[in-house]
This record gives structure tokens, sequence and C-alpha cells, in this order.
């Protein structure tokens, strides 16, 4: 089976900068109460067996890399339980979360538990991008709930067959865009759109820094974790309802403007991630769909709120209606000038999003716990907007 075009751009990535954590999507679970480890081990390998992008592997033929769908009996993803203290749990967390896959001979998932007392563990669960993304933490965090809950009442989960599985999602995007030397292709009429739209834009935005970007991708960086008060979210939803616009839309305004203020210019590209799941049956699964896109915005002539949310929103619109085209291939396509020390095309992304359900394992109470690891950052700068609402648990995830 081909990979799809994601999953190309992450293998290409994992052999030229060798195994690292960079791309790994850790969730850390601590879990007080009654735990049945016996039936977390089995739910975990449920799990597995339901979804084939957690039990494949990337192997290549003279460079040429494909999926390797391992057979749910010989697919094993092992629990590795660990006994330990809470002065040693920082160490061994960050260790765990800190896996480098080997992606040609290991399967994408990796389950660590530590056992601190009788009713006291931290669940720590590593997925590699290459086979999830931040929407996938929905159907794992469902899918692991309803299998935990089935073995404990000792029995196999009783689910809906999945309708189809990552590996189909693949070829079908193939199929779909067909040949991007075809103009009447959906590749070829979303080339020319892309070419035109993209056409002139800045090949680095000018960012006030501390010190020169580094001439080689390192991906290090820091995060700065700020609040923005409900009622200011009120305010900003109205701003967004008053315009016939959304909420994402005024926030890209807000961050647009203060780049030019900033003396980045009146040509601003950000990227965003959209989830890719365009068809209804693709909903359920865990695997890596979303894509890209470059978000061109044009505060030129010093515009109004209104005015500038209305360039946004007929810029974003296109965008959106053309998502089909991977950006690798828009990439590959458009040739920008390279350099290993920033992203093509853009270097600034802006996301925003809520947040996945943790699994709700029955007789334990679950949260999730933020994890202290060395930032890993592709972007000169990504703002990551999340929506919180009340006070349930919830994984703070995002669609990357």
């Amino acid at each position: 089976m081909p990979l799809s075009h994601a999953q190309q751009r992450l293998w290409f990535l994992s052999r030229l900068e060798g195994p690292s954590a960079t791309y790994n999507m850790p969730i850390a679970l601590r879990l007080r109460g009654e735990l049945d480890r016996a039936a977390l081990a089995a739910a975990i390998q449920d799990l597995t067996d339901r979804h084939e992008s957690l039990r494949t592997s990337y192997p290549d033929v003279d460079g040429v890399p494909y999926q390797l769908v391992v057979a749910p009996e010989r697919a094993r993803v092992e629990l590795h339980v660990t006994e330990t203290t809470e002065a040693e749990l920082a160490e061994r967390l960050a260790t765990a979360v800190g896996h480098e896959f080997d992606l040609a001979t290991e399967l994408p998932l990796r389950a660590d538990l530590f056992a601190l007392s009788a009713n006291d563990h931290m669940l720590a669960l590593v997925l590699h991008h290459i086979a999830g993304d931040g929407w996938s933490m929905g159907p794992l965090a469902r899918d692991l709930t309803a299998a935990y809950a089935a073995r404990r009442a000792g029995h196999r989960p009783r689910w809906t067959e999945l309708p189809v599985q990552y590996a189909d999602y693949a070829l079908w995007q193939r199929a779909l865009l067909g040949r991007e030397d075809e103009p009447d292709s959906l590749a070829g009429e979303q080339v020319a759109y892309w070419r035109s739209t993209l056409a002139g834009i800045p090949e680095d935005l000018r960012l006030p820094g501390s010190r020169p970007r580094s001439a080689t991708g390192r991906y290090r960086g820091s995060t700065l974790t700020f609040h923005i008060a409900a009622d200011v979210h009120r305010r900003l939803v109205a701003l967004a309802n008053d315009t016939g616009t959304s909420l994402y839309m005024v926030s890209q305004a807000g961050l647009a403007a203060l780049l030019t203020r900033l003396g980045a210019g009146a040509d601003i590209p950000i990227g965003t991630p959209v989830a890719g799941r365009t068809d209804q049956s693709l909903d359920d699964l865990i695997g890596v769909f979303l894509n890209t896109l470059v978000l061109r915005t044009d505060t030129s002539g010093n515009p109004t709120w209104h005015e500038l949310l209305g360039r946004i929103s007929e810029t974003n619109l296109g965008a959106y209606t053309h998502q089909d085209l991977p950006f690798e291939r828009l990439v590959e396509i458009l040739n920008p000038d390279r350099s290993a020390g920033r992203l093509p095309l853009f270097q600034v992304l802006l996301s925003l999003h809520g947040a996945a359900p943790a699994p709700a394992f029955a007789g334990l109470a679950v949260s999730g716990v933020p994890l202290e690891r060395t930032v890993q950052n592709q972007f000169d700068l990504a703002v990551h907007l999340r929506e919180a609402f009340g006070g349930t648990a919830r994984l703070p995830v995002s669609p990357e």
C-alpha cells in the first residue's frame, strides 16, 4: 500500500533527520482508583486491532516506502509496567514520551504504565504523528474507554466495524486528486488556484527576534502560556457574529495586525492546520488526515477591523474550498527558495481548537497531565488557541 501524502512527508523527515521525538504525540493520564491492569493491557490491544494505522510499519524498497499492515494476531503493543515513586516519575515519564520510533520496523504506538501505589498510576501513551493527528485523539479516547469497560466485564468490545481503514484513504486520496498536469482534474484545478493565490508571496516573514535564525532547522523552542478572559472571548465571538466571520478569522486578524505593527510588512502569510476529513466515513478513524493551508493576509492601507475581516473571509473561504492539494505537493510544485532554517511559504502558524475528551475508565478518576519536555517547533512562531468550557477532564491536544 502507498503512503498518504502527509505520511510521505513524515517518513521523508524521519529518514532525513534520523530517529527523534519531534513528531511524537504523547498523552499522560493520572489514574486514581482500583485499576484493572490486565483489562487495560487487553483494551490497548483491542484498540490496535481495530485501527490498522496503529499496527502499520513503514519499510521501503529501493527508497520507496510503503504501508505494511501487520495482522492483529501478530501486532502486539505491550503495556510496559514500571513500579516507581513520585520523585522518579517525572524523569521516567520524560523518557517514555521521548521514545524514538523506528518507523521501518516498529509499530507507531507505545504504552507505559507507571505504578506509584495500588490505587495510583500514570499512563503514558505515545503515538507517532505518521499514524495520527489531533482529531484522532477523540476516536482513541472513545474506543479505549469502550474496550476497557468491556474487558472489565469479561468480554471483547462489541463495536460496529469501521467502514474504511487508513490504507483505503491513502489510495482514495491519490485517485481523487488525479494528475496535476491535467487542468480538468481536481489536482490540476487546485494547482492553478494556488499558483495564482500565492504568486509573489514573501519568502521570509520579518519577525523581531533576539538573535538570528539558525541556519539549520533545530526545532528548538520554548512555550509561553497565556489566558484570555471569558468576557474577552465573548466579545471576540460577538465580533465574529456581527461580521459574518468566525472566531478563527477574528484571531487571524488580530495576529496579522500585530505582526504588521511589529514590522513584518503588510503581506502576512499564516499557516493553519485543517482536519482533512472531508468524508464522514473518516471521522472515527485514527490516522493522519490533516493538511496545512497558507492563508495570505493583506493588512495594507490601514483597514478598519471590519474591512480586514472582509478580506480575510474572502481569502480563507477560497483556501478552504481548495484544501485537497497536500501542502507537501504544493511546496514541490511552487518550488520556492529553500532554506534548512525556515519552513517554505510561511513561518507563522495559527490554530484554534477545543480539547479531546480523556478516556473515562470505569471506576477510576482520570485527569490529563501537562508534559514537561523539550519544546520541538517547526515554525518561527506557532500560536495555538484553545477554547475550554466547563471542568471535565480534557486532553490538551492540537490538530497537528
